[in-house]
């Protein structure tokens, strides 16, 4: 099938073919006619298989002209590097035609977001907080939004955006059509569906944890974290082929230690991108991986959803995902557009369990390749990877303790009292009138 066999317009048609896109993917082919039916709609497709184009196409097919100033499509998504994706996406598919679009997100001025709200829009795509942010201002009001679509939306509820949304899909009018597009379906997910979506039509175009069939899949073991740095010098000094990787750590901490020792040897090469980078450093960060000015993308799981980046060569994990998923987002960012790409893992003996469960998930088993005879192993381990050694004795046999003796210590001599044998009180007293009668007849 075509895009000209699915019913769309002459300046959708137009548009599609300056980008030199000619057949839909099965995730646009499958969700066109139901999405343009306005019945509620769950996507369910591996990363990279057009999933922001399933929706969008049969959106702005359906949409007609408006002056209205509040917008009438809404798309939620969990990060702002989405949000501009998306907006990117849109301006480039109503090339030939008159729509307004705008994305917000937090971190960015509000006045000037309010501003392009307030002289309208057709569509608008958003992060959660600061569409709630805008609405609580009273310029976005989200009574005539007729169409809500939620994209990445386990990841959302993995950042914890559940009761935003929640509270987004409140404000929203009833009669309307909801739209949900996802990598993965988890119970959260079901539940947010079960709670919000009326007959849902649900498309799922692969299986749960099924990796990307182009995508070549490799496993290193080493033992810490120095060592695995090694091996990666090691791989990009001997391997021409990675000429695009994006490098995959399991922390902002583990990502920024990595840039600071792999800029030695790379320099101004290597890129990295995480939450706690400013929003400008993020977007310059992967347009120039996206452009081929750095060779190396170091970042966090923010980027591993959703992210449109171009010709990956290689995905590597510096650290294995403790979540299965992850790890098929991650890899989903090569091999994109029937091209082949290749996904090397570095674990460690603590990270064997977490292979384990992505291998359960995918239902195969990763290859696991030879250490190179050249690389350097190191037996410096850093503080997190260190066992926790809390008793400087800790080698040696422990003391054996008197579990009856309580909380207390040994009394000094000095303050150790002891028994005389003296009367009771009820003798004290008789003693004491005894005296007493003897000093009387004294007195006489």
């Amino acid at each position: 099938m075509t895009f000209e066999e699915l019913n769309l317009s002459n300046p959708l048609l137009n548009a599609l073919a300056d980008l030199e896109y000619i057949q839909p993917t099965p995730i646009q082919e499958k969700s066109f006619a139901p999405i343009m039916s306005g019945k509620d709609v769950v996507g369910v497709a591996q990363t990279g298989t057009g999933k922001t184009f399933a929706y969008l196409l049969p959106l702005l097919r359906t949409l007609k002209f408006s002056n209205q100033r509040q917008p009438r499509i809404l798309i939620v998504l969990p990060t702002r590097e989405l949000v501009l994706q998306v907006v990117n996406e849109l301006k480039k598919i109503t090339k030939y035609m008159t729509v307004r679009v705008a994305g917000v997100w937090g971190g960015a001025n509000i006045n000037t977001q309010k501003q392009v709200v307030y002289d309208g829009l057709d569509i608008l795509a958003a992060t959660p907080g600061r569409l709630i942010d805008l609405t609580l201002t009273g310029v976005l009001r989200l009574t005539s939004v007729q169409k809500l679509v939620i994209d990445e939306v386990d990841e959302m509820l993995n950042l914890g955006f559940r009761s935003q949304l929640v509270q987004v899909m409140e404000l929203l009018p009833e009669n309307r059509q909801n739209i949900m597009f996802s990598a993965t379906l988890t119970k959260d997910v079901e539940n947010l569906i079960n709670d919000f979506f009326y007959d849902t039509q649900k498309i799922v175009v692969a299986a749960h944890g099924t990796p990307l069939k182009n995508i070549i899949q490799k496993v290193y073991f080493t033992q810490n974290f120095n060592t695995k740095v090694n091996l990666l010098k090691l791989l990009l000094e001997t391997e021409p082929d990675m000429s695009k990787v994006l490098i995959f750590c399991g922390s902002k901490k583990t990502a920024d230690r990595l840039h600071n020792l792999l800029m030695q040897d790379f320099g101004d090469k290597c890129g990295i991108i995480h939450s706690n980078k400013s929003q400008n450093f993020r977007f310059n960060s992967v347009r120039k991986f996206n452009e081929g000015e750095i060779r190396l993308l170091i970042a966090s799981d923010i980027v591993a959803r959703g992210l449109d980046i171009s010709d990956v060569t290689h995905v590597l994990n510096f650290d294995t995902p403790d979540l299965p998923e992850d790890y098929i987002h991650r890899i989903g960012r090569t091999g994109r557009a029937d091209k082949v790409g290749t996904a090397v893992t570095f674990a460690n003996e603590a990270e064997k369990l977490y292979l384990s469960e992505i291998e359960k998930l995918m239902k195969i088993l990763i290859p696991i390749e030879e250490l190179p005879d050249n690389l350097k192993i190191s037996e410096i381990y850093t503080s997190e990877e260190k066992p926790n050694l809390y008793d400087k004795e800790y080698l040696t046999k422990p003391k054996q303790q008197n579990l009856n003796s309580g909380a207390f210590h040994e009394k000094k001599e000095k303050n150790k009292k002891v028994n005389s044998g003296s009367p009771s009180k009820k003798g004290k007293t008789a003693d004491f009138l005894k005296k007493a009668k003897q000093k009387a007849r004294k007195r006489r």
